[in-house]
C-alpha cells in the first residue's frame, strides 16, 4: 500500500500546526485548543513517520554501496547486513503507522455499560449469565478498572435474569466492544441426572457511556414510573416505592433500576444506561455497516445465534467469528485469558480495515 502522500500531508499538517501554536491563542481560545490537542495526538504518529522515513533513507543509502563496484569488499558485506537487517524490519514499522493512520473510533476511550441477560435454556441460562458477569467482573479488577453494578435481577438460585454494569477506566470500551453478542454454553447441568449435554444462551450487550453533552434527551420524552421494588418470587424488599422505570418515548428504550434504597440514585442509575443505549443507537445510525454488525451480533439470545461458545466437556471456548479456539475454559471465565480472545479479535478488525485501504 503506497501511502507516502498521505504520510507527507501528515507531515506537513503537523508542522502547520507547530507554526500556528507559536504564534499564540491570539482572541480565539477555543481553536487554539483544539489545535493543541490535535498537535499533542499527532506527536506519536509523526514519531513514526519520521522512524520509518528513516528506515526507508538508511535502505536506499546502503543499496548505493552495495550497487558501488569501487567500494572495498568489507564495506558492501557490512552494507549487505545492514540492509538485510533494516529490510526485516521495515513491514513491522510500516504496519505500526498504517495503524496509527486508521480512523479511530472516538467511543474508544470512554467507559462501558456492560449489560448480560439470560437468553434461552432457563435456569442454566441464568447461571451462565451470572459467570460472564463474573467473568467481566473479574476481568476488570485485573485491569485495575472500576467495576460499578449498576442492578442485578437474579433468580434467587445463583442465576441472573439481567445484570448491569458501569466499566470505568482506561480505554475500556475499546477492549470490550467486541464482546457484544450472543454466548452460548454448553455443559451438563447439575440437575441432569441423565448426563446429557445442554446447550443455553446469554447475549452480552457493551455500550459506550455517553455524557450530556453527548446526547441531549428532552425531560418531555421520557415517562417515569415509581413502583415498590421485588426481590426473587416477587417477595418485598422494600417499604417504598423506590423502584424507578424510565421509558424513552421516542426510541422506546425502556430502562428498570431497583436496586438502591433511593429512589433518587435509582433515577441516576437509568438515565445513566439510558443515556449510553440512546447514544449508541444515535452511532449506530450514522454508520449503517456498524449497525448491521452489531444487530447481527447480538441477535435474539436464541443458540442458533452465537459469537462464542463454551464447551465445558471440552474445556475449550471457541470464538466463532475469527474461528479462535482455547483449552482453557476455566482461565477465561476467571478473567485471566480473556484477553488472549480480546487481542485476536482486535487484530483481526485492524487487518479487515487495512484491507479496505489496500
Amino acid at each position: 500500500m503506497d501511502i507516502s502522500a498521505t504520510l507527507d500531508r501528515v507531515l506537513t499538517r503537523y508542522a502547520d500546526l507547530g507554526k500556528a501554536l507559536e504564534a499564540g491563542p491570539g482572541r480565539d481560545a477555543r481553536q487554539y485548543g483544539q489545535m493543541s490537542k490535535e498537535y499533542s495526538d499527532m506527536g506519536p504518529v509523526v514519531a513514526a513517520i519520521e522512524a520509518l522515513k528513516k528506515s526507508q533513507k538508511e535502505i536506499d543509502d546502503l543499496a548505493a554501496i552495495m550497487a558501488d563496484k569501487g567500494a572495498d569488499k568489507e564495506m558492501r558485506e557490512m552494507a549487505e547486513a545492514e540492509h538485510r537487517e533494516l529490510n526485516g524490519k521495515l513491514p513491522v514499522l510500516e504496519r505500526q503507522v498504517q495503524l496509527m493512520l486508521l480512523p479511530k473510533d472516538e467511543a474508544d476511550a470512554r467507559n462501558a455499560i456492560l449489560e448480560v441477560r439470560a437468553g434461552t435454556g432457563g435456569d442454566e441460562a441464568a447461571l451462565f449469565a451470572a459467570e460472564l458477569f463474573r467473568m467481566y467482573q473479574r476481568y476488570a479488577d485485573l485491569k485495575g478498572w472500576k467495576f460499578d453494578v449498576l442492578s442485578v435481577n437474579d433468580t434467587g438460585l445463583g442465576g441472573i435474569k439481567e445484570a448491569t454494569a458501569n466499566i470505568l477506566g482506561r480505554n475500556v470500551f475499546a477492549r470490550l466492544k467486541f464482546e457484544s453478542g450472543v454466548h452460548r454454553v454448553q455443559r451438563v447441568p447439575a440437575t441432569e441426572a441423565g448426563g446429557r449435554i445442554h446447550t443455553s444462551a446469554a447475549t452480552v450487550a457493551v455500550l459506550p457511556e455517553a455524557e450530556e453533552v453527548d446526547i441531549q434527551i428532552n425531560e418531555a420524552d421520557l415517562r417515569i414510573d415509581v413502583y415498590r421494588s421485588s426481590g426473587p418470587g416477587g417477595q418485598s424488599v422494600n417499604t417504598t416505592d423506590s423502584a424507578v422505570r424510565i421509558t424513552h418515548i421516542p426510541t422506546g428504550t425502556v430502562v428498570a433500576i431497583q436496586d438502591e434504597k433511593s429512589q433518587h440514585k435509582n433515577r441516576a442509575k437509568a438515565m445513566k444506561v439510558l443515556r449510553a443505549r440512546v447514544y449508541e443507537a444515535e452511532r449506530a445510525k450514522k454508520d449503517a455497516e456498524r449497525a448491521a454488525a452489531r444487530k447481527s451480533q447480538v441477535g435474539t439470545g436464541d443458540r442458533s445465534e452465537r459469537i462464542r461458545t463454551y464447551n465445558f466437556p471440552q474445556g475449550r471456548v471457541t470464538d466463532h467469528r475469527i474461528g479462535l479456539t482455547l483449552h482453557k475454559i476455566d482461565k477465561v471465565l476467571e478473567g485471566e485469558a480473556l484477553d488472549e480472545v480480546i487481542e485476536a479479535l482486535i487484530t483481526n478488525d485492524e487487518a479487515e480495515r487495512l484491507a479496505t485501504l489496500q
